[in-house]
């Protein structure tokens, strides 16, 4: 049985700042090093966090990349894990659909480090999970897929960025865009100057019609339902009926607001096209305006990002009302001195200064693009397209926005550490207190 203690302790054992900065591409894991240990290079998988859509009806992050995994050629879906048995029942009844023989259900994800025979790690846990488990699954020798936002804190980013450094794992970031051929091809263009130089870019979240998450009361824990094991590295809090599966991403004790939860996918691609890492400066403002609940984080925003070339990056979230006729038909937009690029679902636009469209371009999206390329780097036959340190970047940005938010000020970062300057108390969010014996260490 690992012992967690043994891999996990206080946050002050990782990497310094200014250490992992320098660290980069560099340190990446080799073609080498990633191959699969199976047999004919069946790459073994085990799925930790498999819960059901808020209808209970249809696969949520976790089901559907269970299923994208065991369909992938030479990948073998050998655990579900989920704290809440009722949904194991549901996806391994899915994914033995999809592969020739049933995955094994368990509650606890340690079950799954323990097996030497797997080779990897996929972690569709709530957000407070994800870098943990992620660090304990390098540490445990596996390859991990780790949805977005990687970590809960910017400390956490770090020190998982450290662990895949430290074993020589391949780190998937669960950003998929990175992997779909019509953002790849967009960004070339952008690259090979199709809009000129690129000035700034501006990303949205602005179509969804969340309803109130109410005003919970505390309850007896559902009897499926492991919630000790289910806040894990997260000191304790009392069970309420409007926490799980999906309203957590609203309380900062586990969740990392509409900004870390939505707005990262579009914040990484404007960051991949502009080109840039840490930026210089950061300002937040927005709030709670729709309803009068136990929401804590906002359901407006907007957040404005500096770096060190001028370029700046913006993105407006709003949560509650849906698209309307104001709203852009895009989700994110780059502007440069000869034109424009749009992009919306999976297709992008190039315009001219005057507006005519000049190319244009689409492509299928979803998983199975982006699981294949994590097939393919461990076997040592690709490059990640969201290794794990661009998955920090792009979800430090979320963090950084969030503390702006908290602390009703700008933030000044210094882009070579990647450190709040000179705030004590913004600095104070950079990472969080832990269950005793959940520190994560590396």
């Amino acid at each position: 049985m690992i012992d967690r203690r043994r891999f996990l302790g206080l946050a002050a054992g990782g990497l310094p700042a200014v250490a992992l900065a320098k660290a980069g591409a560099a340190m990446a894991v080799s073609p080498a090093s990633a191959r699969a240990h199976g047999a004919n290079d069946r790459i073994v998988v085990g799925v930790m966090g498999c819960s059901r859509s808020n209808n209970g009806k249809n696969p949520g992050r976790g089901s559907a990349l269970a299923m994208g995994v065991a369909a992938l050629p030479g990948a073998e879906v050998a655990y579900v894990c989920d704290v809440d048995e009722k949904h194991l029942e549901a996806v391994t009844a899915d994914v033995a659909k999809k592969q020739s023989r049933a995955p094994q259900a368990v509650k606890d994800f340690r079950r799954i480090l323990d097996d030497k025979s797997v080779d990897a790690l996929v972690i569709a846990t709530p957000d407070h999970w994800h870098a943990p488990a992620a660090i304990l699954g390098c540490a445990a020798g596996k390859h991990v897929y780790v949805e977005k936002p990687c970590s809960h804190n910017a400390r956490e980013g770090e020190l998982l960025v450290a662990a895949a450094r430290k074993h020589n794992r391949v780190v998937q970031h669960g950003t998929q865009r990175r992997s779909w051929p019509g953002h790849r091809e967009a960004i070339q263009a952008i690259r090979d100057g199709a809009i000129g130089k690129v000035l700034t870019a501006k990303c949205y979240y602005l179509f969804s019609d969340r309803p109130t998450i109410g005003k919970g009361k505390a309850v007896a824990v559902p009897g499926p339902l492991d919630w000790t094991l289910w806040q894990g590295p997260a000191p304790e809090r009392e069970y309420r009926d409007n926490f799980v599966h999906y309203n957590w991403h609203f309380f900062w004790h586990w969740g990392t607001s509409e900004l870390g939860n939505n707005g990262v996918h579009v914040i990484d691609v404007c960051r991949w096209g502009l080109g840039v890492d840490y930026p210089v400066q950061v300002s937040s403002m927005g709030g709670k305006l729709r309803y009068d609940d136990d929401q804590e984080t906002p359901d407006t925003n907007l957040v404005a990002f500096k770096f060190a070339n001028d370029a700046l990056l913006t993105w407006e979230g709003k949560s509650w009302g849906g698209r309307t006729p104001a709203d852009p038909a895009h989700q994110m937009a780059f502007f440069g001195d000869r034109g424009t690029l749009t992009i919306s679902g999976t297709e992008y636009s190039i315009k001219d200064l005057a507006g005519a469209e000049v190319a244009k371009g689409s492509s299928s999206g979803g998983d199975a693009v982006h699981l294949q390329n994590f097939a393919d780097a461990i076997r040592g036959k690709a490059t990640l397209h969201a290794e794990i340190e661009e998955g920090f970047k792009s979800t430090l940005l979320c963090h950084l926005g969030n503390i702006s938010y908290r602390t009703g000020r700008t933030l000044r970062v210094d882009p070579q550490t990647h450190q709040i300057a000179g705030d004590r108390d913004a600095s104070a969010y950079w990472s969080r207190e832990y269950r005793s014996g959940w520190e994560p260490k590396v």
